[in-house]
């Protein structure tokens, strides 16, 4: 039975009067009546009993109606159900993060992502900002972060820029720098990063530091500064927690204005025009 034959059956069940029913249905009456002759002959069994004083329900009829009631019900259900899906954020947000970033800012925006859209699922992968980049460019990841400059034709938002700090429990000043015989402890970068470092040290010390000590991490390099084993340079990001223990220098370039690293989220056209994507980038702006 088809969807308009419910929908027929129940007005005429509602109204048990050919002519309401038909005005209700924008019908006329001979073929409203016609219709559900050809319903009964469907069934098999008679549905109404028609009478001068209106329309009674068979048994046969109770049970028919009960029916067409419940298909109307669930399709009624099923239409609310698609709305939803138009209006509801849910999928998988695939994220590639530069590391700095992951371990500093986006937990708590995760945090408030997920709250807020708790049917979205969240594949979150770290790494170099070279490798996230890797990960776009190969559509391993709807979206990346990372730091730096990136060489990107498709679609970025600047998300934040934090200055970078020569820290130390010791070194007060930049100039105290070449007369400490302590450590400088540098973590493993990816040579944009590494390059700027090292341009800005050239352009201040035209010498090369006395001892260096190198760490894979930056979370390594900076407890090793924290606890006092040398001075390290480091993006204000990894700082925010713990500016009351420890001497913060900013680095200048050479016109006097703060160093800092830009972090960008980046992807192609495509996935910013899905949903999830879309409601992550509301919320960062």
């Amino acid at each position: 039975m088809h969807f308009s034959d419910c929908k027929l059956l129940s007005v005429l069940a509602q109204e048990m009067n050919m002519r309401k029913a038909a005005e209700k249905l924008f019908v006329s009456q001979p073929a409203l009546s016609q219709r559900l002759q050809t319903i009964e002959k469907d069934w098999g069994a008679q549905l109404f009993i028609r009478s001068q004083k209106g329309l009674t329900l068979t048994p046969a009829g109770e049970r028919v109606i009960e029916y067409a009631n419940m298909v109307i019900r669930q399709e009624e259900k099923v239409r609310e159900e698609l709305s939803l899906l138009e209006s509801k954020v849910f999928g998988t947000l695939k994220i590639a993060c530069a590391t700095i970033v992951g371990q500093n800012w986006l937990p708590q925006i995760l945090k408030r992502f997920v709250t807020k859209f708790p049917q979205v699922k969240i594949s979150l992968i770290t790494g170099w900002s070279s490798e996230i980049l890797k990960s776009v460019y190969d559509g391993e990841v709807h979206i990346g972060i990372i730091r730096g400059t990136p060489d990107w034709k498709g679609k970025k938002m600047h998300l934040f820029k934090d200055h970078l700090y020569l820290v130390d429990k010791e070194i007060q000043s930049v100039d105290e720098v070449l007369e400490t015989d302590r450590p400088f402890i540098q973590f493993k970068s990816d040579s944009n990063y590494y390059q700027e470092i090292q341009e800005w040290w050239h352009r201040q010390f035209q010498s090369t530091p006395k001892r260096t000590i190198v760490v894979d991490q930056i979370e390594t390099c900076k407890q090793m500064t924290y606890n006092g084993i040398g001075y390290a340079i480091l993006p204000e990001i990894t700082l925010q927690s713990h500016s009351e223990e420890i001497a913060k220098i900013p680095l200048l370039d050479e016109n006097n204005h703060p160093l800092g690293r830009d972090t960008w989220l980046l992807g192609y056209d495509s996935a910013f025009e899905l949903k999830q994507v879309q409601a992550f980038v509301e919320m960062l702006k």
